[in-house]
């Protein structure tokens, strides 16, 4: 049966004056419930309390967009044997736009020509070179990474018929060069990394090494940075730069996006391109989206969902703080 409908007016007000009854008269006179009203009522409170408990305790969205590729695309693709078995991903993130001019060779392109990366490549088999860099420059149709790889062709760093190595042409800062390069390496060979080697300016190993490193979860016996300083600079006022204008910024915005880390994306954005990692390396597509709330100004809660290189680091020890890349082992 139905609850007996809780009357708004009393003895002592009588009918004539039902408007005037007192709310807590109201609240407060009994009325009788079946059992199955009081079922639903409590059923609807439970479910209620435990949504609440999983939104507050869930862990991290495991966003991915397992979006399979058009027959169109699967019919261009073609990987042989070698290509499939790279397993050591090595990594130039580009710093700007060469010109195409030997004699104006930047310098923050310098440590392209050096001999590292060709030396890694061609010790090991299983290394794939990828010069890593987005369209970066309004002034310019060309990528970081296509001209790090037309200036290495040109000083012969690598010859043109060298076949591992390739480019990822969307990364608009460091920690995107590693992520990014990441995905292209599955792009490229259809497998995740084992291991990672970055050639770059030692100014900024600590950045790599301790906050971009960190913020993947990557392993850091599996993680190697190879630092070459620049030529014709002052070191210490560039490593100056380097902490005030990259690492504290990092340090206290791990994922680079809010404020001035995402202003940077942004204006190296000027031919508003996507990425397509989220199509080619969808187990990284809640990787790619975390962006953790920023309180007092500090966002560096590190990613917990699952990762496809979780199985090299059986125990990864992630936790929240600043100066967490130390910790992260």
């Amino acid at each position: 049966m139905l609850p007996t409908p809780v009357q708004f007016y009393s003895r002592k007000y009588g009918p004539q004056h039902h408007h005037k009854r007192p709310w807590r008269d109201v609240l407060l006179t009994r009325a009788r419930v079946t059992n199955l009203g009081f079922i639903l009522l409590l059923t609807f409170f439970a479910l209620s309390f435990l949504l609440n408990l999983y939104y507050w305790f869930r862990p991290e969205p495991r966003l991915q967009l397992q979006v399979p590729l058009p027959r169109s695309i699967l019919a261009t693709i073609a990987r042989d044997e070698p290509i499939s078995s790279l397993e050591h991903l090595v990594i130039v993130p580009g710093h700007s736009i060469w010109k195409g001019s030997r004699e104006t060779r930047l310098r923050a392109s310098m440590h392209t020509t050096d001999t590292y990366p060709k030396d890694i490549v061609t010790k090991d088999q299983s290394a794939l070179l990828i010069f890593s860099g987005g369209n970066t420059k309004s002034q310019s149709p060309h990528t970081e990474a296509s001209s790090y790889h037309q200036l290495s062709l040109v000083t012969n760093l690598i010859s043109s018929s060298f076949t591992r190595v390739t480019t990822e042409e969307d990364a608009l800062d460091s920690f995107q060069n590693l992520i990014f390069s990441i995905a292209r390496f599955h792009e490229y060979t259809g497998r995740y990394p084992t291991r990672i080697t970055v050639v770059g300016y030692e100014m900024k190993r600590k950045r790599f090494e301790e906050l971009h490193r960190a913020a993947i979860r990557w392993p850091l016996n599996r993680f190697e940075y190879i630092g070459i300083d620049a030529e014709g600079q002052d070191i210490e006022r560039a490593r100056e730069g380097e902490e005030i204008n990259g690492y504290i910024p990092y340090m206290r915005d791990i994922y680079g996006c809010h404020g001035v880390l995402l202003s940077k994306r942004r204006s190296r954005n000027p031919h508003i391109r996507y990425h397509p990692y989220f199509i080619s390396a969808p187990e990284l597509g809640a990787l790619f989206n975390w962006c953790p709330v920023s309180v007092d100004g500090v966002s560096n809660e590190l990613f917990r969902g699952p990762l496809p290189w979780d199985r090299l680091h059986p125990k990864p020890k992630a936790f929240l703080g600043v100066g967490l890349g130390k910790g992260y082992q």
